[in-house]
């Protein structure tokens, strides 16, 4: 292809906008902002860089001596560092940047993911036994876990934030080519064709060598307008003695412009898809924000879970170590003669299923320690050291304090603003607003404007072979004598245009296609704001329940408390009474039992009133707020804090 051609496309390129973008480092994760378009004419494609499945180093700082020693903080930090939800929403952002990327160039959004994972509800969840049979019952035999084979247990769920349905809104009318192509060719062929007419043709053979050069721009815009530049030189050489001319040059500049006049006018109906793109870009970063607090959530209760089963195994191990001392008293007593020996069998009994409540305490607090290490890396037990490694929880679960909620309606107000969830909603009515502005300009008819402007040229050499002189045998014909030159002068020069306005119609006799996409896509809008009013009204019960947790548990932890206290005065008075003979072996264990299941029944309350909290802070939209978690932090999957000192 010549200069001249070159030159063309390249000033074509420049009038139509085409943008230069520096280009991304290869192998980059585009993350929040990235571009992945490195500019034109540059055809590489971007790879993405593969993902990283090994733990942070905080994990090996927090093992030593075989022991995992674990903050809460630490469980928070270790959760936005390695979970696998929290990475596997990470790619969201940059998902929602190539649909914005995308819609710039005239595409389509293709959307983005609002699913969220939710921690597994872990063994001191629903159904989860924490205690043993209740106080007011007697009996020597423990609970039995019921929930073994349950996977709700220890696998993820998910949830999702979607509340426009499944089947996707019309597309409308379809939005220019944003950008610009650049089209060319140069083809060169030498062509023999026999003639039946030699007279005619003028010659029996006629011979022609053909070297044709197209170049062109095309390009749309956010008014509707499709503009393209189009370039043609034709260079012929022929051995017919019938054609004045030979060798010679035809060449043509023309411009046409196509301008919508109803069905796709406009710069805010050929923009839609950008908007919902834009759109989608902050619902990733809601829906990324909701995945963290959904995440810290759920590690905060699993903590405070394992807090209550190790202090729970510690309450059974003062319970066995109780009826021990009973067994080992009322044996004395009964070698000595002054018991009988159905109380030593009564206070073995009571050792038996004191024992039976250990092993099933330490038994839950190892399941649990298996849910907590799986969220808490990337690769689960597959570390060995993680694997063997036993969690020492340095926190505790905190008291309940005296302060009160504030009023309900603040409360709700609250959520209203935090929660990402509700504005994530508010995004997709609003993305479903702008479908239905390309529903209904597809009633309307399509009337196009077309214009045309072409200079054409003509340019060669006499044919020394031709038997009638012609134009060019003439000396007044001198302005087509000259070569490729000459024809692009007379092209620049325009001194031979050809202009066109026009008007193109399709007006169909009934639209019914259309008619029922608008009428579809306005009842799919409907049913979103329906949607979005009952997750309004799932947000109030969310915060109302919440607020009755925390008021209901606080006041069963005092309960408990009181119990717990009483049970141990009923113990320490009624072992009194054995010692001076006038209680029984039975009457002994019976207050043991009461006293064990008013420490169990403690230790769980606890851990009651701060998932109460837990679950407060989430209805709220507070948790990474309550907790100090930066949502910076967890996109770059980095917590700058150092783990907490061993203690």
């Amino acid at each position: 292809m010549n200069k001249s051609v070159v030159v063309l496309l390249t000033l074509g390129a420049v009038l139509c906008g085409v943008p230069v973008v520096k280009a991304q480092a290869p192998g980059a994760i585009p993350g929040r902002g990235a571009v992945l378009s490195s500019g034109w004419l540059d055809y590489r494609a971007r790879t993405i860089a593969p993902v990283q499945l090994q733990n942070s180093g905080r994990i090996e700082s927090l093992i030593r001596g075989g022991r995992l020693y674990l903050s809460l903080q630490d469980a928070v930090a270790l959760t936005l560092e390695n979970n696998l939800d929290i990475e596997l929403q990470r790619y969201g952002p940059a998902i929602a940047d190539t649909d914005v990327l995308r819609t710039q160039g005239g595409g389509q959004a293709r959307g983005v993911a609002l699913s969220v994972g939710e921690t597994p509800a872990g063994i001191g969840g629903p159904n989860s036994p924490l205690l043993n049979a209740a106080a007011a019952s007697f009996a020597f035999s423990s609970s039995v876990p019921a929930n073994i084979s349950d996977l709700a247990v220890v696998v993820s769920q998910q949830a999702s934030l979607s509340i426009t349905g499944t089947t996707p809104q019309s597309s409308g009318p379809p939005v220019p080519v944003f950008d610009a192509t650049l089209i060319g060719q140069l083809s060169g062929t030498h062509q023999t064709t026999p003639q039946s007419n030699p007279l005619i043709a003028g010659a029996a053979t006629l011979i022609s060598r053909i070297v044709l050069q197209n170049a062109g721009v095309q390009k749309g815009f956010s008014t509707g307008t499709q503009l393209s530049l189009a370039y043609t030189a034709n260079s012929q050489e022929t051995n017919s003695v019938r054609t004045s001319v030979n060798p010679f040059t035809t060449a043509s500049l023309g411009l046409t412009l196509v301008q919508p006049l109803f069905r796709g006018y406009g710069i805010k109906m050929n923009r839609r898809f950008i908007r919902i793109a834009n759109n989608n870009r902050k619902v990733s970063d809601l829906v990324f924000r909701q995945q963290v607090i959904s995440t810290v959530s759920g590690v905060i209760r699993l903590y405070y879970d394992l807090v209550s089963l190790n202090e729970d195994v510690r309450v059974k191990e003062q319970t066995l170590a109780l009826a021990q001392k009973l067994q080992a008293d009322n044996e004395a007593q009964f070698k000595a003669g002054t018991l009988a020996e159905i109380e030593v069998v009564r206070a073995q009994a009571q050792v038996g299923a004191a024992r039976e409540d250990l092993i099933n305490s330490q038994a839950l607090a190892r399941e649990q320690e298996l849910i907590l290490k799986t969220v808490l890396t990337r690769r689960g037990t597959a570390d060995p050291a993680v694997r063997e490694a036993r969690i020492a929880t340095t926190d505790t679960v905190p008291p309940p304090g005296p302060e009160k909620p504030r009023p309900i309606q603040d409360l709700i107000a609250e959520a209203f603003k935090n929660r990402p969830d509700l504005a994530a909603a508010g995004l997709q009515i609003e993305n479903s607003e702008i479908s239905l502005e390309g529903s209904r300009n597809l009633l309307r008819p399509e009337v196009d404007i077309v214009a045309t402007a072409q200079n054409n040229a003509l340019a060669g050499q006499v044919n020394p072979l031709a038997t009638t002189g012609g134009v060019f045998g003439s000396t007044s014909a001198p302005v087509f004598l000259g070569g490729f030159g000459l024809a692009i002068e007379q092209v620049l020069r325009r001194n031979y245009p050809t202009y066109g306005l026009g008007i193109q119609l399709s007006l169909p006799l009934r639209n019914r296609v259309a008619e029922a996409d608008y009428a579809r896509d306005q009842l799919q809008l409907r049913q979103s704001q329906i949607r979005r009013q009952q997750l309004e009204n799932q947000v109030r019960l969310e915060v109302e329940n919440a607020v009755i947790a925390v008021e209901r548990t606080r006041a069963a932890y005092e309960a408990a408390v009181q119990t717990r206290k009483l049970q141990e005065q009923s113990l320490a008075s009624e072992e009194k009474r054995y010692g001076v003979g006038i209680s029984t072996t039975f009457l002994i264990t019976q207050y043991q039992s009461f006293l064990a299941q008013a420490r169990s029944t403690e230790v769980a309350a606890r851990g009651a009133c701060g998932k109460a909290q837990v679950a407060l802070q989430r209805a709220l939209g507070l948790t990474l707020e309550e907790n100090g978690v930066s949502i910076e932090e967890a996109y770059r999957g980095k917590v700058a804090r150092a783990p907490a000192p061993p203690r």
